[in-house]
């Protein structure tokens, strides 16, 4: 029997920021992996929604996930900076 408290847990403001910095890690594997004009640009749509979703959870709840969502987000920042870089060059 599935969970009755997933969806709500699921619809927690830090767990969907959460889950936007985790989709933001994978598309920015996979533009490192395959490095694309397309999969750049998915990994800088998945920044923008994870940045969205983190500016919503913002104070609502405990700082503490927020930041390390942060931090998360800024590596995952600096990797997509890179794979850019070598597709301009």
């Amino acid at each position: 029997m599935d969970n009755p408290f997933s969806s709500l847990q699921s619809q927690n403001p830090i767990s969907l920021a959460q889950q936007s910095v985790e989709n933001v890690h994978r598309a920015v594997k996979q533009a490192q992996s395959h490095p694309s004009e397309e999969t750049v640009q998915n990994a800088r749509n998945a920044l923008e929604k994870a940045e969205r979703s983190i500016a919503q959870a913002e104070g609502r709840m405990n700082q503490e996930p927020i930041d390390r969502a942060k931090e998360s987000l800024e590596t995952d920042r600096g990797f997509l900076a890179e794979v850019e870089n070598q597709l301009n060059n």
